[in-house]
């Protein structure tokens, strides 16, 4: 049986890891901040390495609550949580000669590319502390892919707006339907549970580590997905839409948000299984199961 130190286990991403690989008959090892903190380098590795872990994945990022406005509040926090801990991480990985995968974000980009295509693991974020333009979560989030560029042993994987059929404050199509007013956007999306098994792919079938956008294949916009929830009966409220996003900033948020498409072509071709974006959120929405109902 095959061995996986896993950061971040309790999270809604790292949930899903902690799930799969036991489902995968993997021994999870799980890691909890305490175990981390006040340790230094060389007791993180003496600790891991009793281990003799066959890879390890970082799902312990700092995203916010109830979302990223919150990281405005809470920076010092935020800036360990996605970059200066990914940074350890990375060095512990490299003197343990250990794979691992860190889960980022493709909420360093906005908009698209100047073609008109979907951003690909070649292009530089446009939406960091570089360009002086983001939040900080997302100027963060780019700075940890940043540190992590040389390490020759590390997956990047690029997760957008995770949703699933389970409703969640996490799942963005909780989200939709419970916000008063949407912002109308053009995004790609992660459909969870294909992104965490596609993640733990990479490792089963030895694909090439470096960057990956595990989006699934599209992108929609709000209000596509709000006409989505409409037919699958989960509401029958009238959505509403802020007039610009100008108008969004004014009455809804503290800092700028990212509303982007991203392309998954790299990923497809290492052999990642993605179905298209409109499918799994059809699907999705099919089979939904309200929160009471999961916790019951």
């Amino acid at each position: 049986m095959k061995k996986v130190l896993l950061l971040g286990a309790t999270g809604y991403v790292g949930s899903d890891f902690s799930k799969l690989l036991s489902e995968r008959f993997y021994e999870v090892i799980r890691i909890g901040r305490s175990e981390l903190e006040g340790r230094s380098i060389s007791e993180l590795v003496d600790s891991w390495g009793s281990h003799a872990a066959d890879f390890l994945i970082n799902s312990a990022g700092y995203t916010g609550k109830p979302n990223v406005d919150a990281c405005e509040l809470d920076k010092a926090n935020c800036l360990h949580g996605n970059a200066v801990l990914p940074g350890t991480i990375s060095k512990v990985c490299q003197q343990l000669g250990l794979r691992w995968g860190h889960v980022s974000s493709g909420c360093i980009f906005t908009g698209r590319r100047g073609d008109g295509g979907g951003f690909t693991e070649l292009d530089s974020p446009n939406f960091s502390f570089r360009q002086n333009n983001c939040s900080f979560y997302s100027g963060t989030k780019a700075l940890g892919e940043e540190i992590l560029r040389d390490d020759p042993s590390c997956f990047v994987w690029r997760l957008r707006i995770p949703f699933s059929n389970l409703d969640s404050p996490r799942n963005y199509l909780s989200k939709v339907m419970r916000y008063d007013t949407l912002l109308e956007a053009e995004n790609s999306l992660s459909y969870l549970p294909e992104f965490v098994s596609a993640c733990i792919d990479c490792f089963s079938l030895n694909a090439a580590p470096g960057i990956y956008n595990v989006t699934n294949p599209g992108a929609v916009k709000t209000s596509e997905v709000a006409q989505m929830i409409q037919n699958a009966g989960l509401t029958k409220k009238e959505f509403r839409f802020f007039e610009t996003e100008e108008r969004f900033m004014a009455l809804a948020a503290k800092t700028p948000r990212s509303n982007c498409v991203m392309d998954s072509s790299k990923a497809l071709a290492a052999g990642l299984k993605l179905r298209p974006i409109e499918e799994v959120l059809r699907e999705s929405l099919a089979n939904w199961v309200w929160e009471s109902k999961v916790s019951a």
